[in-house]
């Protein structure tokens, strides 16, 4: 096992789930995050933790700006140190600009940009230190695709655009310390069983029939792209998004 240890946000299904499993049994430790769903993170935390990497639970809210404190406290008090970040928890407003409210605003800024700066700033003393220090957003393809015959968020397009504008401005920031920071933009993605979402099946069809590679991704594929970024191979790639979307533009 790779000795440093990771943080992921919003483990408890769909790319933060994947991207757990597929990062179990390479590195030493995993802090793995939900919002809410205490059993399902279970779930996926004994996984890890059969491969024999170590894993520590953590529950709350990241637009509650005490909870990266908690999140970076707990790698410290585990595992001594934390080598890399995850940011996928994500805060979706499914809502038309006539039908979002500037509290839907101000929730999807707090649980997607906020809470990213914030977890690079209480985690910064701990990744400078790490040989290989990384972060990771995970953006949206809402922020880059705007057709008529897709449906649009415009309120968590705004605040997925902001995270990508923060990946940038933070990798260089944080570039003279050898921390990279990227962002990976997954496409349409197949959901978890019983994970709400805004489309029907047969708009789902729609969607996927408009993609050129003619399906939705896996969260798998995504997970894949994750790990990429997190690896040693990766370390000449920084500020950068890259799009895991199927070709759609």
């Amino acid at each position: 096992m790779d000795e440093r240890t990771v943080l992921v946000t919003g483990a408890s299904s769909g790319i933060g789930a994947a991207t757990a499993l597929r990062l179990a049994g390479a590195y030493q430790g995993l802090v793995l995050h939900a919002r809410k769903s205490r059993d399902q993170l279970e779930k996926v935390a004994a996984a890890v933790a059969s491969t024999g990497c170590r894993v520590v639970t953590v529950l709350g809210d990241l637009s509650d700006e005490r909870l990266p404190d908690r999140l970076i406290g707990a790698a410290r008090e585990e595992f001594g140190r934390l080598d890399a970040i995850v940011a996928n928890a994500g805060f979706p407003v499914m809502k038309s600009f006539d039908e979002g409210s500037f509290a839907d605003l101000d929730y999807a800024f707090k649980g997607n940009v906020y809470s990213f700066f914030a977890l690079a700033r209480t985690a910064a003393p701990l990744l400078v230190q790490s040989p290989a220090g990384r972060m990771v957003a995970v953006g949206s393809i809402n922020a880059h695709v705007f057709r008529t015959d897709l449906f649009q968020a415009p309120l968590s397009a705004a605040s997925k655009g902001a995270l990508e504008t923060a990946v940038r401005s933070l990798a260089l920031y944080f570039g003279g310390s050898g921390v990279t920071i990227n962002c990976v933009v997954p496409g349409f993605v197949h959901k978890d069983p019983g994970t709400d979402h805004r489309l029907t099946d047969e708009q789902m069809a729609e969607t996927a029939a408009r993609i050129p590679l003619q399906r939705l991704g896996q969260p798998t594929e995504i997970a894949a792209a994750i790990e990429f970024l997190l690896s040693r191979d990766a370390g000449y790639i920084t500020g950068q998004s890259l799009h895991v979307n199927g070709g759609l533009i």
